[in-house]
């Protein structure tokens, strides 16, 4: 069996910088038209000249005749400007602000303190620009159980915002609970998450939060969050959405739904699913040490191939 569908894009996307980058690049440039790049480097990406320059890093690393196009993003800090933001969108190429609770994950120690206090004048020039909100849902509170962080978010951060800023564009990033499933869009089924990028709703879109670390990063007593995964993530996405009963749904979930959100045009090529096993190495060698990618070693059946 083989599927012929509009090369996805990937609306988020951690490429790190330096030899990582060089790595990590050609995986993702292979199978998507397009990438969210994350902001949380050291230092973070939060001005728009910074975004410019990392862009012109990205596109240097990418392989020869590459088509694949960065859309980058700024890191909102508590002191970030209505100012930054009329810059951001007058540079054309920032799509987008990511929110980070300070704390939260891998850099985010510059992340937001006070979302409604500090950030407030910042978010509705965010409305006018049409420039979408990229959220990490998680709360920081050491009190607050690690697996219902996200609901508390949703309940004490998220939900006021949208009930007060009604007209902002949010992307809630990485749903990992049915909490936020039934806050995107009602699913009253038990498989939440799979129940809902299946159905075809066009709330949910692809975005594989590939994040690359060091092999010695991970493999610590305190290993860093998150999972490489670009080399897996299409044909992990066909398996899902075949057992689910839903190929027919793949592409719009992998095509359609994220440009139609950011308002830009659909990727004009195709690439291939074809049902072909294959191994996943067991890891990606580069100057500095070692990745290991999700489902090292182990074989898949969907083979991804450009057309």
């Amino acid at each position: 069996m083989e599927l012929s569908i509009t090369r996805p894009d990937d609306w988020h996307l951690h490429l790190r910088d330096g030899d990582l980058l060089q790595a990590v690049i050609p995986h993702s440039a292979s199978h998507f038209g397009r990438g969210i790049i994350m902001p949380n480097l050291k230092p973070p990406i939060k001005t728009t000249p910074a975004a410019v320059a990392y862009r012109e890093t990205i596109l240097k690393a990418l392989p020869v005749n590459s088509e694949f196009t960065p859309l980058m993003t700024l890191y909102l800090t508590d002191t970030t400007s209505p100012e930054e933001i009329k810059l951001a969108r007058e540079s054309g190429v920032v799509y987008a602000v990511k929110l980070y609770p300070a704390g939260a994950t891998t850099n985010s120690q510059d992340g937001v303190t006070d979302l409604f206090g500090k950030c407030l004048p910042v978010l509705e020039e965010m409305i006018k620009q049409n420039m979408p909100l990229l959220v990490h849902g998680e709360v920081t509170d050491t009190e607050v159980d690690i697996f219902d962080r996200e609901k508390v978010f949703i309940d004490t951060v998220l939900r006021p915002l949208i009930e007060r800023l009604p007209q902002l564009k949010v992307v809630m990033e990485h749903v990992t609970t049915e909490d936020a499933v039934r806050f995107v869009e009602s699913c009253k089924e038990g498989r939440a998450i799979v129940s809902a990028v299946t159905s075809g709703s066009k709330r949910f879109f692809l975005g594989t939060d590939s994040a690359p670390h060091e092999r010695w990063k991970k493999e610590c007593s305190c290993g860093c969050a998150g999972i490489y995964n670009a080399l897996v993530a299409l044909s992990i996405y066909a398996k899902v959405f075949e057992e689910a009963g839903a190929l027919d749904k793949l592409e719009a979930f992998t095509s359609f739904n994220g440009p139609d959100f950011y308002g830009l045009p659909r990727n004009a090529s195709k690439i291939k699913l074809i049902k072909s096993q294959w191994k996943v190495p067991e890891s990606v060698s580069y100057a500095s040490g070692e990745i290991i990618p999700m489902f090292a070693g182990e074989t898949l059946d969907w083979l991804p191939s450009s057309v």
